[in-house]
């Protein structure tokens, strides 16, 4: 089955160094259905599973995501929670671990390569399903990174990868840590977003680690991938470097005014640091705040913290 319906040169020229959106046909494959998710719910790794809801208490961080509880519902009940109520769902590398999704992942990824001549990326899949009142924080990501939508309208808010929407020390944060990648956001940053409206069969690329948000109009499914290519390696190494030299000896350095042979340098000792594991940035543990609960209205009830250890 060919993936991609109108890809064209100007996509090609595209894809990787700005914003790119084009048809797909991931819906024709059967696995995007309510039933069929429902059963991969069921058969996923639970602690690859991440069901949670947004907050309103985060000035700076909004919507930022609570971890839920999910242990009492089968993939039937999630999905109507989803439904139902205020729920983000991520099934983790689900596309890698179940052997017909990771088949229309090989897909994916081999027509992408055949098409724009570069190398077949070794890319990690994840299955969302999200509420019409889900929102994705506004982050960034570590590595590149495509959108897949496949059911509902949602909209997503682009902003340049600047230092006025991701300062190089938020970004040294966010790689010497494992969970979090939130950013601290004001709705000023709007003026400057593209907002883009995902119908069906839309797929939407950007530039590397360019800060997004999400929200939700309808229910929705999505697969979200990511893989790491030279250049996000490269850079995420010198970040790493550059958290190191801050948090130890205060030396406080920029991405933009590094020159080329300091780059290569502090890319080498990153990779050498991150053996090492020098960092002093602790996220901490992941607190569950709520569970799912098929009899509450909205399926959220809040419980006593506790960290997570399913």
């Amino acid at each position: 089955m060919n993936i991609f319906k109108n890809w064209t040169d100007e996509h090609t020229k595209t894809f990787g160094n700005d914003i790119l959106t084009v048809s797909h046909n991931l819906a024709e494959t059967g696995l995007f259905t309510d039933e069929a998710l429902a059963i991969l719910l069921d058969k996923h790794p639970s602690q690859k599973l991440d069901v949670c809801t947004m907050s309103h208490d985060k000035k700076l961080y909004p919507n930022k995501f609570r971890t839920g509880d999910f242990r009492d519902c089968d993939g039937k009940a999630l999905i109507e929670a989803a439904k139902a109520g205020k729920i983000w769902i991520n099934v983790r590398e689900a596309m890698n671990i179940h052997p017909e999704y990771k088949a229309v992942l090989d897909n994916m990824y081999g027509e992408i390569a055949l098409i724009t001549g570069q190398p077949s990326f070794n890319a990690r899949g994840s299955v969302l399903i999200s509420s019409p009142a889900a929102k994705v924080p506004f982050h960034c990501d570590q590595t590149e990174t495509i959108l897949w939508h496949i059911r509902g309208k949602k909209r997503i808010y682009l902003y340049p990868p600047t230092q006025e929407f991701l300062p190089d020390n938020v970004y040294q944060s966010i790689i010497t840590q494992d969970r979090e990648d939130d950013i601290p956001y004001t709705e000023d940053m709007d003026k400057s977003a593209r907002i883009f409206d995902l119908a069906p069969g839309e797929m939407i690329s950007w530039q590397l680690n360019a800060p997004h948000r999400v929200d939700n109009q309808s229910y929705c499914v999505s697969v979200t991938t990511e893989y790491s290519t030279k250049e996000s390696a490269f850079k995420n190494s010198i970040m790493y470097t550059d958290s190191i030299l801050s948090q130890k000896f205060g030396i406080k350095s920029k991405w933009s005014e590094a020159s080329l042979p300091e780059k290569y340098i502090k890319s080498f000792a990153g990779r050498l640091l991150r053996k090492l594991n020098l960092n002093q940035n602790d996220n901490g543990q992941d607190f569950v705040t709520f569970k799912i609960d098929t009899s509450a209205p909205d399926y959220i009830v809040d419980i006593e913290p506790f960290p997570r250890n399913f």
